[in-house]
């Protein structure tokens, strides 16, 4: 009887691409494929505005930290995972226990954790950058690109903001996404 559960392995943290290779690897060398059929990192895509360009990149949830879904059982599968280049151990194992056994993730946490994944995937634009009313920033893109103004309102669930911008001497306020704007410095 094979008994799946998630696991966290616990890996040098910025390395957590190149240890889910190494163990891809590992597991594909060693022909244990179906005793580790899932290794993922928690992560999510988000979009930052660069002197004016947007630009993305990955973020881990859990830096450090990888989930790996697999059956433990018979004991040479976690001397694989242990035994891969960058990785420190499995999270929870012998810490405070006198056995060296790692401790799966409860169900609701396995849950929680995919389904943030999931979300993240779903949502596919988030901007890392949330603005504060009162701040100034320039816009970078429309028709009043180049304008400096103040922050008055922030609509987080339309990824919006009211920006007060001055023209002609005269305070107007203008809608713009958050990616049309760039933080003041």
């Amino acid at each position: 009887m094979s008994e799946f559960k998630w696991y966290v392995v616990r890996a040098i943290s910025g390395r957590e691409k190149k240890v889910k290779n190494y163990l891809e690897q590992e597991v594909a060398r060693n022909g244990i494929e179906q005793l580790v059929p899932q290794v993922l990192i928690p992560s999510e895509k988000v979009y930052e505005m660069r002197n004016g360009k947007k630009r993305v990149r990955e973020r881990n949830f859990f830096p450090g930290y990888i989930l790996i879904h697999a059956d433990l059982s018979n004991g040479e599968t976690q001397h694989i995972i242990t035994n891969t280049p960058d990785v420190i151990g499995f999270l929870g194992e012998g810490s405070t226990s006198a056995s060296k056994d790692p401790v799966p993730l409860r169900q609701n946490e396995v849950n929680r954790i995919l389904g943030r994944v999931d979300e993240a995937e779903e949502y596919e634009e988030k901007l890392d950058t949330p603005f504060i009313v009162g701040e100034s920033v320039k816009v970078m893109d429309g028709p009043f690109s180049g304008f400096t103004g103040t922050v008055e309102e922030v609509f987080e669930d339309r990824k919006k903001l009211n920006v007060t911008v001055k023209i002609f001497g005269r305070n107007t306020p203008v809608e713009l996404n958050y990616i049309q704007v760039e933080k003041q410095e």
